[in-house]
Formats: structure tokens, sequence, C-alpha cells
């Protein structure tokens, strides 16, 4: 682009774009800072007539491109350009295009919208420094500690992936180690919407002010000029390398005034197809340009974010699956009280904290009175809503330390710390009235028989409950609807 004698010339051009305003536009505005500049529709275009003339200086308009269409035969055409100069305009809100074009061979870019004049006006400057960007060097030895840094901590992170909010805590310390970052934030799409779950920054910005929402964030006006909001929504790469472009002033003019001048949203991505999991959000001191190894790794953040956020994920799902499974092993399932298993071992244990606090311990036990006639006379649907409405009564009646257990067909137990013999022939006469006086749809009346022991000094489970039931069997023998107290 330079005659032998040193004076420089205009180079050739072509610019591509599918949209024909935006060639026109083009044209008009950039054509004198070429010698020849044609224009083309398509990467197949494009190619032809390359075929037919050589340009010095490729420009890729990537508005209206689709990525997942576009990708190979663009990407083709700057595989083709051998180091040759490629100048991309990229939109903000799209910005994965830059890492998977990279891919394919060197290349520089700015971030749209642009108009006219500021297009020009990078071009201008591009052809002046002859396309030596950053973004097409390699990367300095300190950008690459840097780098290393960051992802060693990120991986540090991982530690603490059994719970979101510490491990987006962590995430956001390793993001800010970025040079240049002066705010990380990480947001979460967990519960139907988007959640602020960490940030971390030198200066005291806050992003929930900011984004005039504290939950709900996809509802938030500004999710579709906030960078780590619109990655979220949209599952695209969006950088912001001005923050005018995002069309919002008073957005911009509150990110500048905390030392913001540059926003990007990288999505965390989903385990297969749907919405991203989130996105990462890195705020920077100054606009700068990427490396092909710096979106990579930015590219592998974002994964890795991904996996901490499942890890933690499956954590709160096994603890949930066990909590039910504990629920289902040690709960009746028609009257959602203790059943016989979790029964025993409760009262093991309540039998060595009385030992070891020399407490009283009561046991009382009861079954309802002439329990087959009831089902044979009403059916089994009625048998199940007067065992339900037994136990209902009886946990309404007893403290929140005692516990209720089924321990047979129509019996139950009541384990009751802190209570002596006296005090249990108390309680199990309050059970008696009120069950008896307890009404059951579609059946009379019924009434329960119970007899109360007192845990003896050295005596065990099994022969603390070889007691209550003698004491219910006299209760029995004595016409039922009664009390009795165990004998030592």
């Amino acid at each position: 682009m330079s005659q032998q004698d040193g004076t420089p010339t205009r180079p050739t051009g072509l610019y591509v774009s599918p949209v024909g305003q935006r060639r026109g536009v083009f044209q008009e505005a950039c054509a004198g800072l070429f010698a020849r500049l044609r224009v083309a529709d398509s990467a197949s275009q494009a190619s032809l007539l390359l075929e037919r003339e050589p340009a010095d200086v490729l420009v890729l308009d990537l508005e209206r491109f689709e990525l997942g269409l576009d990708l190979e035969s663009l990407g083709r055409l700057v595989a083709a350009r051998a180091g040759a100069p490629v100048f991309v305009l990229c939109p903000f809100a799209n910005a994965r295009w830059l890492p998977a074009l990279m891919g394919f061979g060197p290349l520089d870019y700015a971030i749209g919208p642009l108009d006219a004049a500021q297009t020009r006006a990078v071009l201008a400057a591009r052809l002046a420094e002859g396309f030596t960007r950053p973004a097409q060097a390699t990367p300095l030895e300190a950008e690459l500690r840097g780098l290393l840094a960051v992802r060693s901590a990120a991986q540090r992170a991982l530690e603490e992936a059994d719970d979101s909010v510490r491990f987006a805590e962590r995430m956001c310390e390793a993001l800010s180690v970025w040079p240049g970052v002066v705010h990380a934030a990480l947001f979460h799409l967990r519960d139907g919407d988007l959640h602020l779950e960490a940030e971390q920054g030198a200066t005291r910005l806050q992003l929930a002010p900011l984004l005039l929402r504290g939950d709900k964030l996809l509802h938030s006006p500004l999710r579709h000029a906030f960078p780590g909001l619109l990655a979220a929504a949209s599952g695209e790469f969006a950088l912001l390398d001005a923050l005018g472009k995002a069309g919002e002033p008073e957005l911009a003019d509150s990110l500048r005034g905390h030392g913001v001048e540059m926003a990007l949203g990288l999505p965390i991505p989903a385990q297969g197809p749907g919405a991203p999991r989130g996105s990462l959000c890195l705020l920077f001191e100054r606009a700068r340009a990427f490396s092909q190894a710096e979106l990579g790794a930015l590219g592998d953040l974002a994964q890795l974010a991904a996996f901490g956020l499942r890890m933690a994920e499956m954590t709160r799902e096994n603890e949930e699956l066990l909590g039910r499974v504990t629920h289902l092993a040690t709960t009746d399932a028609l009257t959602h009280v203790a059943n016989r298993r979790h029964g025993e071992t409760l009262l093991e244990q309540e039998i060595r904290r009385a030992r070891r606090y020399r407490l009283p311990l009561a046991l009382i036990g009861f079954d309802i009175d002439r329990f087959s006639n009831i089902n044979d006379t009403y059916g089994h649907p009625v048998g199940d809503l007067v065992l339900r409405t037994v136990a209902d009564t009886a946990k309404a009646l007893l403290r929140s330390s005692d516990v209720l257990v089924r321990s047979g067909g129509e019996e139950f137990l009541v384990i009751a710390p802190h209570t002596s013999a006296i005090d249990g022939l108390k309680m199990a006469e309050k059970l008696r009235a009120a069950i008896e006086q307890a009404e059951v749809p579609g059946c009379d009346h019924v009434t329960v028989s119970l007899g109360v022991a007192q845990l003896g000094e050295t005596e065990s489970g099994d022969s603390l409950a070889v007691r209550v039931n003698a004491a219910l069997a006299r209760a029995k023998r004595a016409g039922r609807n009664c009390v009795e107290l165990a004998m030592q």
C-alpha cells in the first residue's frame, strides 16, 4: 500500500454486507479511502470477486449475518486472506462472532453501532496504522501471566461449587484479577428469572440500583443495553467498547461515574439447548481490543462458570432428594407421623438424653377401640379417615418436643421428653377426651384406650414399651376409653 518513493497510495477494498442500504452508506462514506472499492452481498459473491481481482483490505460487516448459517462461509474468506488485512464491523450484542472468526485467521475489529462518519474515522485510522492492532499480535508475557492468574483463581472457585452464591462470589473475585477490570458480576437464571448472584469491584459500584431493579432482572428496562443482562437474556456475547453505543445515555454516564469505559457480557451456557444459565459481566476502566487468546480464555471461564453452577444445582437437587427419601423412610404415608422404625430410633435417642441429663421421660401408648368393626361397618376408606383424624387430633395437642409415632395398624405411641408419670397421665387424659370429641365424617365418634409409663433408671426401650403395652391391655379390659398407668 505504498509506492517505492515512499508516497502512500490508497489500497483496494472489498466490503461485504447482506443489507443493500448499508452497502450504499459505506460506499458513500468510505470510497474515498480506497483506490477502488467493491461491494458484495454474501460470502460467495465476495469469493468470486476476489478470484477475479484480489483486494488489499477485506471489510466484513456482520450486521444481519447469522452466526449459525454464515460462519463457515465468512470464515473461509478470512482463512483465504493468509494474513492480509481483514477488518470486521461487529454489533455489540453479538460479539460471539469475534472468537469464532478469529479461529480462521487474524483480523481486526470495531464494535458497532457506528454511524457513517465514525466508520470512516475508524477505518482511516486502521489504514494509517497498517492494521497492526493488538488484536492481531501475540499476547505479551504479562498478559499471559494475567490470563493464567484469572484461570487459576476461577478453578479454585470450584471448591465452593456446592453453593451457588459462594461459588459466584469466588468467581467474581477471580474475574477481578483480570487486568483492567474494575467490577465483575455473575448473573444466575434460577426460579424463573435472572438474579444478581454476586458482584465484586474496586469501586463502590452496585449494579442493582444501576439496573433499576433488585430482582427479576429479565424485566429490567435496561436488559437490551447492559451487556450482562443482554448476554443472559439472548445467549449472545455482548461487548460495548464505547458505552454510548447502547443508546442509554444515563446508563453510560452512571458507569463512567464509577470509572467504567467498557462493558462485556458473556453468556454462561446451559446443558443442551435452551436459555443460558446466566452471564458473566466484566466492566473495564478503559476500552481495549482483545486477542484471540483472551477471547478463548473468556469462553473457558464461561464454561467453568457453567460447570460450577451445575454442580451447585446438583448439590441442591441431591439434598432435596435426600430429604424426600428420608421423609419417605421415616414417615407413615397415611397419617404423616413417624413410622415404627423411626419411632424406635427416636425413643433410643430420648432415653440416652434422659439418662445423660437425669431428666424424666414418659411413653404413652394408645390404640383405637374396636377399629376392626369400623372397617367392617363403614369400609376401609372411612377407617383410613379415622386414623388420620386421630393422628391430627393428637398432634394438635402435643408439644413441639413430643413425638407421635404410628407403631402398628391402629396403634400409636407418644414419646414425651421432660415428662413424669403424673404429667404423662394428664397428657393421656387430654388425648383421650379430645379424640372422643373429634368428629369423623361418615362415622360415629371413636374412642381410644391408653397406657402410660415413665422410664426407669436402668430400663431399656424394649422394657418400657412392654410396660406401656401391659397398661394399655388393662385399659382395654377395664372397658376401653380410659387411661392406665404402667406398673414398675
